[in-house]
This record gives C-alpha cells, sequence and structure tokens, in this order.
C-alpha cells in the first residue's frame, strides 16, 4: 500500500491519473498444511480474473500491478499478457532475514523445526523461540522460495525494473522504484510498448533461465506456461525443463543454498546474474523490457562482482544444470518435475507408501510410520482431485527436520518453494483423471533417477491397464462454489493449471477496444 502511493506520483507527475484498486491475496504461510491450501492455486485465478474485470469494466489505459505473495505475482501477470495494455510489474519485497542462534532463518526453517521437535531434536521452548524470530516484518518468504522465484522472473521476462525485485519491502528504496514503475508505465503507453510485446517466446526461455540459475520454486514451471497460455505461446513443463537442464546453477540461495534474497540484492541483484548468463550465452539478450530497451543494453554497464559469495559466473557455476528438473516415465506421461539445488540424493528404488490426501501421510510422517527407503506418494492432491493442487510442505519439511535422506515423496499436488528432499511433484496425469499414480499399491517399486530425468514403476503395461480397467472415479470433493467451479474448469499441470483458453481463445484483445 505504501509502495502504491508513490506509483501514483509517478504517474501523476508523468502526466496520467491514477486510480488504486485492491485484489485478494491467501497466504501461503497461513494456508499451509491444512485444506486451506486448497484455495491457494484457486486464487491466482482470481487475482487475475479481478484484476481483468476491473480494467474492463473502468477502461483503464494501463496497469501497474504490485504484489507481493506467492500466487500473486503470476496472478497479476497472467492479467497484464491477457489484457494487454501498457504494464509494469513491481514485487512488493521480501522479508528481512530472521535471526536464531546468530543465524538467520526464514519461515521455512520453523516447518522443519516442527519435525526436529517431533525426531526430538528441538525442545519446545527452542521451537517456540525460532517461531518468534523467523518473521520479523513485512514483506513476502525471504528464501528463493515461489514469491522471490516470480520476483525473478518478472525482472527476466522483462516486465519489472531492473532491480527491483531485490530491496526487501521494509527498504524505502522500494519507493524509488514504485514513483519510477509510474513514470515507466507512461513511457510505455507513449512508445506503445505492451506485455505481449515484451513477452516473447525468447523472453520466457530467459525467465525459465534464471529459475534454474537460482535454484528458484518448483512452482515456477507451472506458472510460467500458465503466463504463456494468456501470450498464446506454447510453453509446458517439458519446455521449461529443457531450459532447466541447459542452464547452470549459479545462486546458492535458500532452501538448497546458503543465503536469502536480501543478500542476492546486497550482491548485485538479477542484473548481475543475468549478465553473466548473457555473456555466457544463456539468454536472449535482444529481448524488449519495460525500460523500452532490450535485456542487453539494461546490462551494457553491470559488471560482475567477484568479491560476493551469493552468485558465482558461468565459468565457476555451482553446478552444470539449473537446479530444478524435469521428470518423465510410465508413472509420469505428462511429466514430473523435483528440485535438486544442493540435493545429494538423486536416485532411488523403493517401495511405494500410497496415501489418497496429504493429511494421511503427515499423520504416518509424524508417527513415523515410515521406513527409510519408502517412496511416499500422496495423490488426488491434483488441481481437479483437491482440488487445487497443494502445497505438501508441512509433510517434506517435518521429514527433513527428522533427518531422513533415504527417502522420496511424489504427489500429483506440488511444492512450496521452501521444499527440499528428493520431492516429486506435478506428477500427470494426476489421480483424479485415472492417470498412473493412481493404480498405484502400497509395495509397488518406484526407480527414479533425476540425473536421467526418470520416473518409472516397475509394473508391465499390461499390468498398469488391468488396474486402469477397474479404477473407479473419486466423487468430487466440493459440489458448489469457487473450488468445484474450479475442479470442473481446471487443465493439466503440464500447460499451468489454467482454466481458460488464453489467446489460443481470444476474439479481440482488450487493448485494441
Amino acid at each position: 500500500m505504501r509502495q502504491a502511493q508513490s506509483t501514483k506520483k509517478g504517474v501523476k507527475e508523468s502526466g496520467g491519473t491514477p486510480r488504486e484498486f485492491c485484489t485478494i491475496s491467501v497466504t501461503d504461510g497461513i494456508a499451509m498444511g491444512h485444506e486451506g491450501m486448497k484455495s491457494s492455486l484457486v486464487s491466482r485465478e482470481v487475482i487475475a480474473d479481478s484484476v481483468e474485470l476491473t480494467m474492463r469494466g473502468h477502461c483503464y489505459d494501463a496497469l501497474v500491478g504490485i504484489a507481493g505473495c506467492d500466487k500473486s505475482l503470476p496472478g497479476m501477470m497472467m492479467a497484464m499478457l491477457r489484457l494487454n495494455v501498457p504494464s509494469v510489474f513491481l514485487y512488493g519485497g521480501s522479508i528481512m532475514p530472521g535471526k536464531f542462534k546468530g543465524k538467520d532463518v526464514t519461515v521455512v526453517d520453523i516447518f522443519e523445526g516442527v519435525g526436529q521437535h517431533a525426531a526430538g531434536k528441538m525442545s519446545v521452548c527452542d521451537l517456540t523461540d525460532l517461531e518468534q524470530h523467523a518473521c520479523p516484518g513485512a514483506g513476502a518468504c525471504g528464501g528463493q522460495f515461489t514469491a522471490n522465484t516470480m520476483a525473478c522472473v518478472a525482472e527476466a521476462i522483462g516486465l519489472a525494473l531492473p532491480y527491483s525485485s531485490g530491496p526487501p519491502a521494509e527498504v524505502l528504496a522500494r519507493d524509488d522504484f514504485a514513483l519510477k514503475a509510474g513514470q515507466a508505465v507512461m513511457n510505455l503507453i507513449e512508445k506503445r510498448i505492451r506485455p505481449r510485446d515484451i513477452c516473447t517466446r525468447a523472453a520466457f526461455e530467459n525467465a525459465a533461465a534464471v529459475v534454474a540459475a537460482t535454484g528458484g520454486s518448483t512452482n515456477a514451471a507451472l506458472h510460467l506456461p500458465a503466463m504463456a497460455n494468456e501470450a498464446g505461446i506454447k510453453f509446458d513443463l517439458f519446455d521449461v525443463a529443457d531450459i532447466f537442464k541447459r542452464t547452470p546453477y549459479l545462486a546458492s540461495l535458500k532452501p538448497g543454498g546458503l543465503y536469502v534474497a536480501k543478500d542476492m540484492w546486497e550482491a548485485g541483484g538479477v542484473p548481475m546474474l543475468m549478465k553473466t548468463l548473457l555473456d555466457g550465452g544463456y539468454i536472449d539478450g535482444s529481448c524488449m523490457t519495460v525500460t523500452g530497451k532490450t535485456v542487453a543494453e539494461n546490462l551494457k554497464d553491470v559488471v560482475f562482482n567477484a568479491n560476493q559469495k551469493v552468485m558465482k559466473d558461468v565459468a565457476h557455476a555451482l553446478g552444470p544444470t539449473g537446479g530444478v528438473v524435469g521428470l518423465r516415465g510410465n508413472l509420469a506421461p505428462e511429466g514430473a518435475i523435483v528440485k535438486i539445488a544442493g540435493l545429494k540424493h538423486l536416485k532411488h528404488r523403493g517401495p511405494a507408501r500410497v496415501f489418497d490426501c496429504e493429511e494421511d501421510c503427515f499423520a504416518a510422517v509424524q508417527a513415523r510410520k515410515y521406513n527409510e527407503g519408502d517412496v511416499l506418494v500422496i495423490r488426488y492432491e491434483g488441481p481437479k482431485g483437491g482440488p487445487g493442487m497443494r502445497e505438501m510442505l508441512s509433510t517434506t519439511a517435518a521429514l527433513y527436520g527428522q533427518g531422513v535422506e533415504n527417502i522420496a515423496l511424489i504427489t500429483d499436488g506440488r511444492f512450496s518453494g521452501g521444499t527440499r528432499g528428493l520431492c516429486i511433484g506435478h506428477v500427470g496425469p494426476e489421480a483424479a483423471d485415472g492417470g498412473p499414480i493412481a493404480l498405484l499399491k502400497d509395495g509397488d517399486i518406484i526407480v527414479i533417477d533425476a540425473e536421467k530425468g526418470t520416473i518409472q514403476v516397475e509394473l508391465s503395461d499390461g499390468e498398469l491397464a488391468a488396474r486402469k480397467a477397474t479404477w473407479k472415479r473419486k466423487a468430487p470433493a466440493f459440489g458448489s462454489g469457487a473450488l468445484h467451479r474450479y475442479s470442473i474448469n481446471v487443465g493439466p499441470a503440464r500447460y499451468g493449471a489454467v482454466t481458460t483458453p488464453g489467446a489460443a481463445g481470444e476474439v479481440r484483445v482488450y487493448a485494441d477496444i
């Protein structure tokens, strides 16, 4: 809200008339671990729809979208691409890191602390102390979780001003970026530069490369296809995964690395990361941005700072490929995804332990009713089946906190950007559509190879077909309301779990009215 006032000032100073309006937000930190998380991904569509309807209803000429939590970022950018009016994205900023026993901590440390406490590795006093210090003020979660990942995407794809994703929410430098965003949108009107001029196929590839280089959230593989859908660009999970596979891992950011978003900003921010990717030939410098200049022009004077520890240049990469990997096999014909940044356990073979909802799996983990070597399977949590494709951070963080390494978890739901461990999400087709994950039984042997990008169940095609013949569709969890409407309209995770045809179904673009 504070930044919005500076944005309005920038618009007014540049000859425009600003009008402020708000949309909803579902805060994942509060929604996590219970039925509230079913509403989180659905809120992305509601955010995009509500911005669209307000813009259409008042016939506004341009948009500055300010967003600060996981689904509000892609939701806002989806609206920009859908409307195609001159637009600038502004991140609300990340939270400052908390301090616990002399170390920087984030909200994910609390979730992992729950697992440590359950395993007898953390006292209730320490857990309470951690809880009281992990989130010291305003702002989105501080690691390279979904909010900061999508803030980096906004810069990389060209919808946000260079460096604007970096300053934490409480840093007053954000107000300067907000003022400049208001000025920039007026410049875009004058130059007739629209979001679809900026967000080309090459720009989406640039964004995916930055996600990979930062070890970003697996949710980017959901949100980038959804944004591309609004622009009429075919860019699915496998396209994202191909770019992840060929991009080096450069930034050591939590949860897989050591540092938080504030550290990356102080080290040189997204432009410095993009500069080394550009010099290495990993991104396209010809893409247009909201500055009215190309990526290469924006980065012309950026020099890589070797006197910092957060980011490496291409020549000294942390790893040869990005921190997120796409998987495919007879268990996931439509793909799956796993975050491997900082992960040593990349291959696994073990028996399935099947749960039909997250709560049942979390209860088993809390009670330690599993064996090392198991593959925990959480199904019927996909876009349709949940509905809403819940994140599983409570379960994965509890496992991590208990210190178990020789275990894997797969789901047709998804994971928080804060998840770590061999945790595979977005398995498609989802169980609600009768995908192979719906046919698994306890004891089936699952083989995962994150190096080769494969996920298999050791069952013959004939056995899978026989099980499919006896499979029965589950009754819907909701019969009315927003979650019901979402469950009957939502598409596969591979294509972004979208609910509309996007630009492919357009009759006319709002901006051309």
